[in-house]
């Protein structure tokens, strides 16, 4: 083979490899501009707060349970910048070369017109028409197309706009609460405003005896840290002294006995200083005779009678 027949055949896959690869036409770069928080959290604690006095005097207690945390709070603007570009298609230049030449000549008639028309034409008369032009009639590369382009992420800037502290305290809703009475454990549950509602006649205490007690540990913690907190309240001596006697007139069985057993421990109950409790035993037993109004009526004034208590059966209302 001769040496010419050689440079022919190197230019034509030199040609040919220009022509498959080309080169991709870059288009002006894209920033996109987004606001992005760092909450970082400093302290995390916990706090049982068991009220006044700190001794019970009555079985019935309403704990506060809340949660406190401490926030470093830091306000970043985020920039992020992408190079476009149109990829190189080798196909279309079957027709973006013959249309680059005439958008060249259009281009060129155009800005001998503007000459005339003193510039009044608009760039993209005059300019960007020859810039298609050329694009055009390049092979190894595509006129720019915004519909098919694609980018790639160049760099991303940051710059932080503010910096403070948070502070936040929420209850400690629906959590549990240890707590330790004698040598038992009960686990108990705020309710959703964080609230441990806190009855010595009822519940798990009801079965033990509270009267040998002198003071409640109260515990809780949080299983994904460290936070924890603890807290004791005291139960007086004369408490102590009432918790039995009043467990038995709340529990025994009220239906072995008559009107006058019933009004008796109603009496008694507030007689020990325990009002909630002889309210509510009071509406339990409006309730157990709503279905004999006999009964019921004599239940009544009975209470009224001998414990001096005026009481009605809420369902009348109704």
């Amino acid at each position: 083979m001769s040496k010419r027949s050689s440079h022919r055949l190197a230019g034509a896959a030199l040609c040919g490899a220009l022509f498959v690869s080309g080169c991709a036409n870059h288009l002006p770069q894209r920033s996109e501009h987004e606001e992005r928080v760092e909450r970082k959290l400093l302290n995390h604690s916990l706090q049982i707060d068991v009220g006044d006095p700190q001794v019970l005097e009555l079985p019935q207690r309403r704990i506060r349970i809340n949660e406190q945390k401490t926030f470093e709070v830091t306000e970043f603007e985020v920039s992020r910048h992408y190079d476009r570009y149109t990829p190189y298609q080798p196909w279309r230049e079957l027709y973006e070369v013959p249309l680059g030449a005439v958008a060249v000549v259009a281009g060129v008639g155009a800005n001998v017109l503007n000459v005339a028309l003193l510039g009044s034409l608009p760039d993209t008369a005059t300019k960007d028409w020859i810039s298609y032009g050329f694009a055009g009639l390049n092979p190894a590369m595509n006129v720019e197309s915004n519909g098919r382009s694609e980018q790639n992420l160049a760099s991303i800037d940051e710059k932080q706009l503010d910096k403070r502290m948070e502070y936040s305290s929420l209850p400690w809703a629906e959590r549990p609460v240890q707590v330790k009475a004698g040598n038992k454990t009960h686990e108990l549950l705020t309710d959703r405003n964080g609230i441990l509602r806190l009855n010595l006649l009822d519940g798990p205490f009801a079965d033990q005896d509270i009267s040998r007690i002198g003071q409640l540990q109260l515990s809780v913690e949080d299983p994904l840290d460290t936070a924890r907190a603890d807290a004791s309240l005291g139960i007086s001596h004369s408490l102590r002294g009432k918790l039995q006697e009043a467990h038995g007139l709340i529990f025994e069985d009220l239906e072995d006995d008559e009107v006058p057993q019933w009004v008796h421990r109603v009496k008694r109950l507030s007689e020990l200083g325990l009002e909630e409790e002889a309210s509510e035993l009071e509406q339990s037993l409006i309730e157990l005779t709503r279905n004999d109004p006999e009964l019921q009526q004599e239940l009544l004034q009975s209470l009224m009678k001998d414990a001096g208590r005026l009481a009605a059966d809420p369902g009348e209302s109704d």
